[in-house]
């Protein structure tokens, strides 16, 4: 007996399927941090800028998968003319790549593991305190 190959009619999930997974990470939020993390603008890009990359000194693309963009929480002040809105920014092709190179987690899971890091950065939480707070990756 004879098998065909199967075939399989799969795609790489899309932006707009990130940015849901993203939305539902803030809606998991609890209460006041959901509430404040509405105020930031979530935009899904599949790769980060070359002039951010530039900028933060990164050479390979697949290095970053968000990115928060403004002033924390702890430093704003009614003073502040805002210049621009505070912003998360995922870069979808980085997170599936890592995802891929896991194999261990939902890819929901890391898309909000990656939200909760950027937005802890809009609370005024530095990388060391998320990193006592948060123990994902172990």
């Amino acid at each position: 007996m004879t098998r065909e190959p199967a075939t399989f009619n799969v795609t790489a999930p899309s932006l707009a399927d990130i940015e849901a997974m993203a939305e539902a990470a803030v809606a998991a939020l609890p209460e006041p941090f959901r509430a404040a993390a509405r105020q930031v603008v979530l935009l899904v890009e599949d790769f980060p800028p070359t002039e951010i990359l530039e900028e933060m000194g990164i050479d390979d693309p697949f290095e970053l998968t968000g990115l928060y963009e403004g002033i924390p929480l702890t430093e704003k002040s009614v003073a502040d003319q805002p210049y621009a809105p505070d912003t998360v920014r995922l870069f979808r092709r980085p997170i599936l790549e890592e995802w891929i190179e896991r194999g261990d987690v939902a890819l929901d899971a890391l898309v909000a593991h990656v939200v909760v890091h950027e937005l802890a950065h809009h609370f005024g939480w530095s990388d060391e305190d998320i990193a006592r707070i948060d123990r994902w990756w172990e």
